[in-house]
């Protein structure tokens, strides 16, 4: 499936010739010529870092009210549009929905994946809609399909 992966959000405008502030949710913007958000695609044209995020400008953005009124918007481009993994390497995305399995049991579904500082932490929620985290890189195996978890981290 090739469902739109968000990479950054408008959080406001920069200045009066259009720039717009972005947080970010990807290192960088500039591989990613054309993006999508608010049902429009939106051409990247500078971005550089700056603090809490990015600033950019986009073509289709020519003034400060213009780049106001696009404040909130997610900006996105198709999951065949990042760049082929490592080995070992993951997206994030690819792990969200993922059924968790511990001891060949089903124990619910990844909802969530957060990096406090030390590494991804997986979010799962159990059938009853209780969720619990455990660390992907000590409790975490990943398959096409599904995610094994190290049963002595299953609350």
């Amino acid at each position: 499936m090739d469902k739109p992966i968000v990479l950054a959000a408008i959080i406001g405008a920069h200045g009066i010739t259009g720039e717009v502030r972005l947080k970010l949710f990807s290192d960088d913007l500039k591989a990613y010529p054309s993006l999508q958000g608010a049902g429009r695609t939106f051409t990247l044209t500078a971005f550089r870092p700056a603090a809490n995020g990015a600033v950019a400008r986009f073509a289709e953005i020519t003034d400060r009210n213009a780049a106001e009124a696009l404040r909130g918007t997610e900006l996105s481009v198709p999951r065949s549009a990042l760049p082929p993994l490592a080995e070992d390497e993951y997206y994030h995305i690819d792990l969200i929905g993922l059924p968790c399995l511990a001891d060949g049991q089903p124990i619910g579904t990844a909802v969530m994946i957060d990096d406090f500082g030390a590494g991804d932490v997986l979010e799962i929620e159990k059938p009853d809609g209780k969720r619990f985290m455990v660390p992907v890189a000590k409790a975490v195996t990943i398959e096409p399909d599904r995610l094994l978890i190290d049963p002595e981290f299953v609350e």
